[in-house]
């Protein structure tokens, strides 16, 4: 497996199925909307998008299992994973509120290999693979070197259900909110951790989060030269829902904040 040309093609995968969900976000109508759960949403474009990404991916890596958020396929992979979400931003693009994307990651065994995220509406596509830089449109991308959390911009994101956390949440909003240059919550997981891969956030925390929210970014995020982490400082994101994405200089003082609030 080759990993650089695996990734040219998912990279002009998720440019084509952006260019799909950009075109139907234009006569996208509201009433197309289902439920999954309390304010968990979904459309017909969110599943067609993916019908689409693992049709084609299936003819990279045939041997590829997968993991998708729509569930459109049931199929187990014994080495190769794919971790997919077609539209992740929905309840950005059901409102017509700019910021959702493409996001495609592959898992060896228990690694993350290779991210794609794909914003859309800024046709900026962040990736990376192992042993490789991060680029975004072609070129490298790094972390910030801000070394203190007090200089921070900080992305996060607010739970839709599942509210048991929400006031330890809270908390740690407030004194971030009192100790840092501001905080951003743009709604798609996968740009948040590529806006922190290319310097525009310093960090980047959520909890209650599902592994195709974030698997893409991570990659992306670690070959920029930023750590990724649970609120614990543990490695395990996906059993535990939490990820923690900084620039790996402020990483100690962070998760030493999250610490006040999470236990």
């Amino acid at each position: 497996m080759h990993l650089p040309d695996i990734a040219q093609q998912v990279i002009e995968l998720s440019k084509q199925v952006g260019g799909f969900i950009r075109r139907e976000r234009m006569k996208f109508n509201s009433d197309a909307v289902e439920y999954k759960g309390v304010n968990d949403m979904v459309s017909y474009v969110d599943k067609e998008a993916e019908i689409q990404i693992v049709a084609a991916l299936q003819k990279i890596l045939p041997e590829a299992g997968f993991i998708t958020e729509e569930k459109t396929i049931n199929k187990t992979g014994e080495r190769y994973t794919w971790i997919i979400d077609p539209l992740d931003g929905t309840t950005n693009f059901i409102h017509g509120l700019p910021v959702y994307s493409v996001s495609i990651a592959l898992q060896e065994y228990d690694e993350l290999v290779l991210g794609v995220v794909y914003e859309i509406n800024q046709d900026e596509c962040f990736y990376a693979w192992k042993d490789a830089p991060a680029y975004l449109n072609g070129k490298e991308i790094k972390v910030t070197n801000t070394p203190t959390v007090a200089g921070t911009l900080v992305a996060t994101g607010f739970p839709y259900y599942n509210f048991e956390k929400q006031e330890a949440y809270i908390g740690l909003f407030t004194e971030l909110m009192r100790n840092c240059h501001g905080l951003r919550r743009l709604g798609s997981a996968a740009v948040d951790l590529a806006y922190t891969a290319c310097g525009r956030f310093d960090a980047y925390y959520e909890y209650n989060l599902n592994s195709y929210d974030m698997a893409a970014g991570i990659v992306i995020v670690r070959q920029a030269g930023g750590h990724v982490c649970n609120f614990s400082g543990g490695t395990d994101l996906f059993n535990t829902r939490e990820v923690v994405a900084t620039n790996g200089k402020i990483t100690d003082e962070f998760l030493g904040l999250i610490a006040k609030y999470f236990s």
